[in-house]
């Protein structure tokens, strides 16, 4: 079995299923990247470059639809000029239009993983009326869902990570897309006890608590400026927190740059209160070695977010034990239940979420037995080991003709 996949970064979401696939089934795994060339666990990671893309001259709204057409055009020549692969399956990450050129180099199925459908209302983008979306961003939203719609005709068959996702695609075709979730590496993430409480190269006393935000840029859509707030809270109210950010001062997601006209949300928010930076670690992005290390010193893990793709970290966080205080919006409620294995809040309410994060750091233990439903949770549904047979019985439905497609 050869099974080609196609993904502008690696490993994204297909890196582990490649090396599982290679190390474990004895597949041939080929990964067409934007990333450099090599071999790695068995998997040839061949790389393709783009030669152009949209400029300023064109129409807004269609960039992203240049920008993936390059990248089509890219990835097509790349394997144009590689005959001797010839994969049985083709998986790709949907929104790219990788594979609608390959229709005319392999007669194969097509696996694509969908997303994120676009809604301008009743969604991410106008979640936040404190950081409206003009209405040329949600013109260009409505455009990028033409990227989806070839993607979805294209495909002998899809998955979504969690039902909320999938949700949110047009009905006509939401037969042909499973709910199947990437799978957690539980030999990575998980508890781990008894080394020191070391943060950037600083031990922490036994005494002091940690409170930890993960996100892989600082913005509104995933509550940054009120994690901020609810911090400077505790922080006047008690003298034995600190807290660690982990992520990249950007934004990767929404307009923030239209209302704070700053290039960085993080200096915005910042200039705008008074804050205590000695009680704060910004890390930067963290390896995931190192990240699962921090979970399991954390004495509590904010987790906010607008309605719109789960993050990996709450998942890797549940995971390793840590207890969870996370906003109770709708793809969280899908894996949170309050009370059960983490505490749900309102996003907006940043003084609910700093009393219910004082609790917690009064009690640690009174919590712990949040941390382990949320273990359970995560091995039962989440887990490499549960959604990896889900993958391969999708991959071999795509194979025999995409029997039993609706799940």
């Amino acid at each position: 079995m050869h099974i080609l996949f196609v993904h502008q970064n690696f490993p994204a979401q297909f890196g582990h299923i490649a090396l599982y696939l290679a190390r474990q089934a004895g597949f041939r795994c080929t990964f067409l990247t934007e990333a450099a060339s090599g071999t790695i666990g068995g998997v040839e990671r061949i790389q393709f470059q783009p030669r152009g893309g949209a400029t300023a001259q064109t129409n807004y709204c269609s960039r992203s639809f240049e920008n993936v057409i390059w990248q089509s055009l890219a990835v097509y020549e790349t394997l144009k000029a590689r005959p001797e692969i010839q994969p049985d399956l083709i998986v790709a990450h949907a929104g790219f239009l990788s594979t609608v050129f390959l229709r005319e180099l392999y007669d194969c199925p097509i696996v694509n993983y969908f997303e994120y459908y676009y809604h301008t209302t009743g969604s991410d983008m106008d979640f936040r009326p404190d950081f409206p979306c003009s209405a040329e961003m949600r013109l260009r939203a409505l455009a990028r869902n033409a990227h989806l719609l070839l993607d979805l005709e294209n495909s002998n068959l899809g998955y979504c990570p969690t039902r909320w996702q999938r949700g949110l695609f047009p009905l006509v075709y939401q037969p042909k897309i499973r709910t199947i979730f990437d799978g957690i590496d539980t030999n990575l993430w998980r508890p781990l006890t008894g080394g020191p409480r070391i943060v950037a190269g600083r031990q922490i006393p036994d005494n002091v608590r940690i409170v930890t935000y993960v996100s892989r840029g600082m913005e509104s859509l995933r509550g940054f400026d009120l994690f901020m707030k609810a911090a400077k809270i505790l922080c006047e109210r008690r003298n034995d927190v600190i807290f660690v950010v982990v992520g990249s001062d950007r934004v990767c997601y929404g307009g923030d740059q239209e209302v704070t006209k700053t290039a960085s949300f993080k200096d915005w928010v910042l200039a705008r209160d008074n804050y205590d930076l000695s009680r704060f670690f910004f890390t930067g992005l963290l390896p995931a070695p190192e990240l699962a290390q921090l979970f399991a010193i954390s004495d509590l893990h904010i987790y906010l977010t607008a309605p719109f793709v789960l993050s990996w970290s709450l998942m890797n966080a549940l995971a390793c034990g840590t207890t969870i205080l996370a906003s109770n919006t709708a793809p969280v409620q899908e894996v949170i239940v309050d009370g059960e294995n983490g505490l749900l809040v309102d996003f907006f309410d940043y003084e609910r979420i700093a009393e219910l994060a004082n609790e917690v750091l009064d009690e640690p233990a009174a919590y712990k037995h949040l941390g382990q439903a949320g273990i359970r949770k995560i091995q039962s549904q989440y887990s490499l080991e549960v959604c990896l047979p889900q993958m391969l019985a999708l991959y071999e439905d795509a194979i025999n003709g995409g029997r039993h497609a609706g799940q």
